[in-house]
């Protein structure tokens, strides 16, 4: 697992650009906080609206992303009111939680916009809940906040916007469907119901600290689909707490609560966060929990029992997010996957409809963007698949085809991108031989997408082709390859299917 998370493709760079980014970003925003002279939970409340404005805002265009970080506190300062109001009423202060724990998953039905402002709307809550923000703390924290989102936004939109020339890959699912049948009104009601079960079992076990059962709920329902998702996205955070608090203890523990020091560590935190988060959750949750740990040293009341009672309350929110998704409209891994699978395909189609036109000589024709929306959209289908190749699978048939089709997956984008890079040589060429393996790869796609899945047909055979065929046209037939690799798994009985829980 750590392997991967290092050998893991960054084309562009992003995930590293990304994370030194939101360090200078947060950090930058903390500084002016604490130059303009707010209060520690100021600074430490604007801290976390700029990382959450850099984490959670993935709009596809640099202006969406503009728009929608503008809006943030629009979605967050009702909500900051609301809890600070609502302190001293518990009953009344749960019910709104989650209520507006409903209303922000519902949100995601808006798409990427929608999903940043319910997130952020769920943390402002969450933020008054750990820092026990009382009504007359409103205006400093207000100040705070839209200092530190002008800060950020500094940053990312003036002083480092690589956006500007590669669009964020961003590839929301499909909405469809109407009332139950749409997946953020099923999810809204799943991530309500677990939050009311972690909420009632976080109350147990501590009245002070109830929320971060509530808070671990939320965060596993962020960006999964499936129960099978879900089930595996609960067990991983457990895991990354688990592993992150001895760490955080020993990290944190001999600082003493210095600032300068604990400062770095928070920074190194942040840039864990940003820089996992693509590639594996367990560790993103690592670097949050130890993030959180130098915070409490910072704040004064780190301790052991402290970060035990945190493991403790987010196995009851994770637990609560697996009961939900379980009991309450449950959504299988089958469709969910299914779907992912065939939206990789068809842009493994556009990467080489637009590097055959690069190739024919197109000044237009571009495939680097598709490539960005194919790592992001296998990123999807690997979440999706986490149920089957996980190692306590007892599928193992299941298992292993699931771990077919992956490495097969794979192969698709390492071809597509070979042949991408192949495209970008202004002495490529084309001829009649890279056409007709274009049309070949594409009625490969369409014998594999079809709406149906007990007609999808094979896909066209692959003509012989020697090793010193030109480069494009060596690639576009280890596409052709893989594709008909994956004929075989994907024509399974849906009755019986290859990715189902």
């Amino acid at each position: 697992m750590l392997k991967r998370m290092f050998v893991a493709p960054d084309p562009g760079r992003t995930r590293l650009r990304s994370s030194v980014r939101a360090v200078l970003g947060i950090g930058l925003a903390v500084a002016v906080c604490g130059l303009a002279g707010h209060s520690l939970v100021a600074a430490v409340t604007g801290g976390l609206a700029a990382l959450l404005a850099l984490f959670t805002v993935l709009d596809t265009t640099v202006r969406g992303q503009v728009v929608t970080t503008a809006l943030l506190p629009v979605a967050g300062f009702p909500v900051l009111a609301l809890a600070a109001g609502l302190h001293d009423y518990p009953v009344a202060r749960d019910v709104a939680f989650l209520a507006v724990i409903g209303a922000g998953v519902y949100a995601r039905r808006w798409g990427p916009r929608g999903h940043s402002l319910g997130v952020f709307a769920f943390m402002a809550f969450f933020t008054t809940q750990f820092l026990h923000t009382l009504p007359g703390q409103l205006p400093e924290l207000y100040s705070a906040v839209a200092l530190s989102l002008l800060v950020s936004s500094t940053v990312r939109f003036g002083l480092w916007c690589y956006e500007r020339r590669q669009p964020a890959p961003v590839v929301p699912a499909p909405v469809t469907g109407t009332g139950l049948g749409r997946a953020t009104t099923r999810q809204a009601i799943q991530a309500t119901a677990g939050a009311a079960f972690a909420l009632m079992a976080g109350l147990v076990l501590s009245e002070e600290r109830w929320y971060w059962a509530v808070g671990a709920t939320w965060w596993v329902f962020v960006n999964t689909a499936s129960r099978g998702e879900t089930l595996v996205r609960g067990f991983r955070r457990v895991l990354g707490t688990l592993v992150g608090i001895p760490i955080g203890l020993a990290v944190v523990v001999p600082l003493h609560g210095a600032p300068v020091p604990t400062a770095v560590v928070v920074a190194a935190g942040v840039f864990g966060i940003f820089y996992t988060a693509a590639v594996s959750y367990t560790w993103m949750v690592f670097s949050v929990t130890v993030m959180a740990g130098a915070l409490y040293g910072l704040l004064g009341v780190l301790d052991p029992a402290l970060l035990v009672l945190r493991l403790t309350e987010t196995g009851a929110g994770a637990l609560g997010a697996m009961l939900a998704v379980l009991l309450v409209l449950p959504v299988t891994t089958h469709a969910t996957t299914d779907a992912w699978i065939q939206r990789a395909l068809r842009c493994v189609h556009a990467c080489t409809a637009e590097a055959a036109a690069r190739l024919s000589g197109s000044p237009t024709a571009d495939p680097a963007p598709r490539i960005a929306e194919l790592e992001a959209l296998l990123g999807r289908v690997r979440m999706s698949l986490a149920p089957l190749v996980h190692p306590l699978s007892p599928l193992r048939a299941r298992k292993a085809r699931a771990g077919q089709v992956l490495a097969l997956l794979d192969d698709c984008a390492r071809e597509v991108r070979g042949l991408a890079s192949v495209a970008a040589d202004p002495e490529a060429s084309h001829d009649a031989r890279l056409a007709a393996a274009c049309w070949r790869v594409e009625a490969s796609v369409e014998a594999l997408t079809a709406p149906d899945p007990r007609h999808r047909a094979g896909v066209p055979d692959v003509p012989p082709h020697t090793a010193a065929a030109e480069p494009a046209l060596a690639h576009l037939h280890g596409l052709e390859r893989a594709l008909a690799g994956l004929a075989a798994p994907l024509r399974s009985d849906p009755r019986a299917p290859l990715i189902g829980v």
